[in-house]
């Protein structure tokens, strides 16, 4: 892969920070987007891509992409609204996006709100707890690991967070009543040092997972919407919000290789099938 050329955006409220690797003239782009992961967790997938132009950049208040709105919550639209930005400002025509988690639903409300700009989209895993047929018991966990992160810290919530997204089937409606796991059984601090700036649990966990996509927009678009699940993560919250969406739009869900992070490599200790996952990924966006 070339080098990454990094540049910046301003924007109202926030400047976004993006990488490029290889020449945008080769269309084409195809941008890699998470949420909140950043860019920082796609190499390993776009090793496996040399010959695709790759984009990636950082959400909003993520990594390089800092805020001066102050914090708070966002909203899918929000990371929409930036996305938009950013493929008008690559000027390079509708763009193939490869979305996942948190990304898969803000690439969701792209397609909804800006088509246009819109090749093809592969939605990952999109973790939308308030469409599933538990969707009363999901958001209630949601809330409760928001507020436990207001509450008592990083580790409390984060706890809660690892929990409820390795956990298989529909969310029983005690789940919130069940004993808060240790954060210490993950590594998390058991201690709470004060800050309340944790880019997931602060300022896109609630947003993300309610999101109420669009169907009846969506559908105008559906041809151009690829929506994949992960072959290890059935019964797991996002792959079944994936299940649902594919559902709604009358589309066969995709299955692409290993886990919700099938396409890391070692970036955060937990690596998937990427050669494998890329080669779902090519496949499919060649159709």
């Amino acid at each position: 892969m070339p080098e990454p050329v990094t540049s910046t955006i301003d924007l109202p409220g926030a400047t976004l920070t993006y990488d490029v690797s290889g020449d945008l003239a080769q269309r084409p782009v195809l941008l890699l987007i998470g949420s909140p992961m950043g860019a920082s967790g796609f190499p390993t997938l776009a090793s496996y891509l040399a010959d695709r132009t790759i984009v990636t950049y950082d959400p909003r208040g993520v990594e390089r992409s800092t805020r001066s709105d102050g914090t708070g919550e966002l909203s899918p639209e929000d990371h929409a609204d930036d996305l938009a930005r950013l493929i008008e400002t690559l000027d390079v025509g509708p763009v193939d996006i490869f979305a996942s988690s948190g990304g898969a639903v803000n690439g969701l409300a792209l397609l909804t709100r800006r088509p246009d700009l819109v090749r093809a989209l592969v939605a990952h895993e999109p973790p939308l707890a308030g469409i599933l047929p538990d969707a009363k018991a999901a958001t209630a966990a949601v809330d409760d690991i928001y507020h436990t992160y207001q509450r008592d810290g990083l580790g409390a919530g984060m706890a809660k967070f690892i929990a409820i997204t390795s956990f298989k089937g529909e969310v029983p409606d005690d789940y919130t009543d069940r004993p808060a796991p240790d954060p210490a059984m993950f590594g998390l601090p058991t201690e709470d040092d004060g800050s309340r700036d944790d880019a997931l649990l602060g300022q896109n966990l609630r947003g993300c997972t309610s999101y109420q996509p669009d169907f009846d927009a969506l559908a105008t678009s559906a041809g151009r919407l690829v929506v994949a699940v992960g072959e290890e993560s059935a019964g797991e919250l996002a792959h079944r919000g994936g299940l649902v969406v594919a559902e709604r739009l009358g589309l066969s869900p995709v299955l692409f290789p290993s886990n919700h992070g099938g396409f890391l490599g070692n970036e955060y200790g937990m690596p998937g099938k990427p050669e494998e996952f890329a080669t779902k990924l090519r496949e499919v966006l060649a159709r």
